[in-house]
């Protein structure tokens, strides 16, 4: 078990969005945030209050979470002389990064010299099945984005938490090392062997009550260049019985790929909905997720009235307006 509360890493983060495992943890389990790390140049900012390695242990913390998802998941150099220095200090080290903690034998040898844990939750600790496609018990829903980091897993979490305060049968399923820091269990999925990706979901969300849903978390894009593998191995894997369409709308090209422009929100669901039905071929779109973050409230709210008119579904922004116009078009499934 990795130890709460957490200090939460920022490092040098170029842009909030790169402390999106940060954020993710702040906003969902605030009572395990105590305060954030960030180096010089930093250009992440949670809101938490900044706190050296020896304040963060007054203050409580046990675990240095690596908050950062750079591109490549990879640990640098600069970062290297924090994280040593908090392995002398105390600090047990977490962190959802490719690059395994446990691979650097630096950072080994100082953790087994203080007497300190090395906890790499991108690694798949079950020998997962090859996917059967075999309908199971239950209703599983997907979040699916027109870009990787636009708010599926919040959208999920909001989803489920609104659930739960309706006395709804429902479970977050985590796929990603955020939702994974976040509920303590889940599947790490973009590290999972190609094969067994569509079987590890599968696995994820096995038989259940007719009325509960998984709501499982999405991640990256069919139309991302980079990562629609892992996508796609949602889609096929989750079999899901509903989809919720997610959007940034005022990116001006995809995650990572300047050379590359969202998609429109009637692809995705065309898209999304027709490789859905190869699974499950009564999986229906039910709703628009918009991550409204950098809008104003008045901007944000026309924007998702346009949404409803143009798409024909419900929109909401779920983080900042509630999530129970997605649940009320969920449970009429």
């Amino acid at each position: 078990m990795i130890e709460t509360p957490y200090l939460l890493f920022l490092g040098d983060a170029p842009d909030q969005l790169a402390a999106k495992v940060a954020q993710g943890i702040k906003d969902w389990r605030p009572e395990n945030a105590v305060g954030q790390f960030r180096m010089d140049g930093c250009k992440a900012d949670l809101g938490l209050k900044d706190m050296d390695l020896v304040e963060a242990r007054e203050a409580g913390a046990k675990t240095l979470v690596i908050g950062v998802a750079n591109r490549g998941g990879m640990i640098s150099q600069d970062w290297k002389k924090v994280l040593v220095m908090a392995l002398e200090e105390g600090f047990d080290l977490a962190s959802g990064l490719h690059n395994l903690l446990r691979d650097e034998p630096d950072l080994v040898a100082v953790a087994e010299a203080c007497g300190r844990k090395l906890h790499d939750v991108r690694i798949p600790s079950v020998k997962y099945p090859i996917a059967n496609g075999v309908k199971r018990k239950g209703k599983r829903c997907l979040a699916v984005g027109t870009d990787c980091s636009v708010g599926k897993m919040y959208t999920a979490l909001a989803m489920d938490a609104e659930m739960r305060e309706r006395g709804m049968k429902s479970t977050f399923r985590a796929t990603g090392q955020t939702g994974i820091l976040i509920t303590g269990d889940g599947v790490p999925l973009d590290a999972v062997i190609a094969d067994f990706m569509a079987g590890s979901i599968e696995w994820l969300t096995p038989d259940n009550d007719e009325d509960h849903w998984d709501l499982i978390e999405g991640q990256g894009s069919l139309f991302h260049i980079s990562y629609s593998g892992v996508t796609l191995a949602l889609v096929h894997g989750g079999q899901p019985d509903a989809l919720v369409l997610c959007h940034e709308p005022t990116r001006a090209h995809m995650r990572g790929l300047p050379g590359y422009q969202l998609p429109s929100l009637e692809a995705v669901r065309d898209t999304a909905l027709a490789l859905a039905r190869v699974g499950n071929p009564d999986c229906q779109v039910i709703g628009v997720s918009v991550n409204t973050q950098h809008m104003s409230e008045e901007e944000a709210r026309a924007y998702l009235a346009k949404v409803e008119v143009d798409m024909g579904l419900p929109a909401t922004d779920p983080f900042r307006f509630g999530a129970g116009k997605l649940v009320d078009a969920l449970a009429a499934v």
